[in-house]
């Protein structure tokens, strides 16, 4: 994010066959009822970093309104071959605007590390709280870091080593920078690496962004099923509320 779009032709295209069971018709149908209860009926939701409407399009067709901001002209591409219908804009969430107020902006799939600076994450938050009505919600999907699973002095934690490749993400404790390398064979049988800059936040990091907004957490889960926030969870689901028209 941030200007630089790391989402070209080649990965749009290839986007929706991604095997990670957030693809999977099963999840979506609950990360898609999720936010459909969270818009309210007859709510208005606006996805920062829309993409090829992985999330929009089913959250679409519970009969919410969606509308959508994306850097990336190759991903807005691909949604369009699915529907025209959803209204989206080309541009940089931490400072797009989109006409109107919404009852529900959402951002997932750990997108917030995208944003690689704390002051355009800042600036991703009030942004969506500038896109809210009174008691609207703003959602955060994302991982709690992986620097968490290595050693003091490590640097380097694998994701995923199978038949498909490697995967392996690079921290930078001092910056809270990391870096997510991708190894996999070409047709060729030589290795090909695409690694993409985040900047990772805890959960504590998030709710203070927000607080700055405006917002207060309401609510906290490990996975979009409402499984219980603890300790030992590896990712976050949290919803943070603007006040509603009384101020509270």
């Amino acid at each position: 994010m941030e200007g630089t779009d790391w989402f070209g032709p080649a990965i749009a295209e290839a986007y929706d066959r991604d095997d990670d069971v957030r693809f999977t018709a099963e999840h979506l149908a609950l990360e898609a009822g999720l936010l459909a209860e969270l818009a309210g009926r007859g709510g208005r939701a606006l996805e920062f970093a829309v993409g090829t409407g992985r999330v929009a399009v089913p959250l679409q067709q519970r009969g919410v309104e969606v509308h959508g901001i994306d850097l990336s002209a190759a991903m807005l591409a691909v949604l369009r071959t699915k529907t025209g219908d959803i209204p989206v804009v080309a541009g940089d969430f931490t400072t797009t605007r989109v006409p109107g107020r919404f009852d529900l902006v959402y951002l997932v799939f750990n997108t917030i590390g995208n944003v690689v600076t704390q002051e355009a994450q800042v600036a991703t938050f009030a942004n969506a709280a500038a896109h809210l009505r009174p008691s609207g919600r703003f959602v955060v999907e994302t991982q709690i870091p992986g620097v968490a699973r290595i050693g003091p002095t490590e640097r380097f934690g694998v994701f995923r080593h199978d038949a498909r490749g490697v995967g392996y993400d690079e921290y930078d404790r001092a910056t809270q920078q990391m870096w997510s390398h991708h190894v996999s064979l070409g047709p060729d049988g030589h290795g090909r690496r695409r690694s993409l800059p985040f900047r990772y936040t805890w959960p504590a990091e998030l709710d203070l962004m927000a607080r700055l907004a405006g917002m207060t957490l309401q609510h906290r889960w490990a996975w979009w099923d409402r499984t219980p926030f603890t300790d030992t969870s590896r990712s976050h689901v949290s919803v943070w509320a603007l006040p509603d028209e009384n101020g509270e």
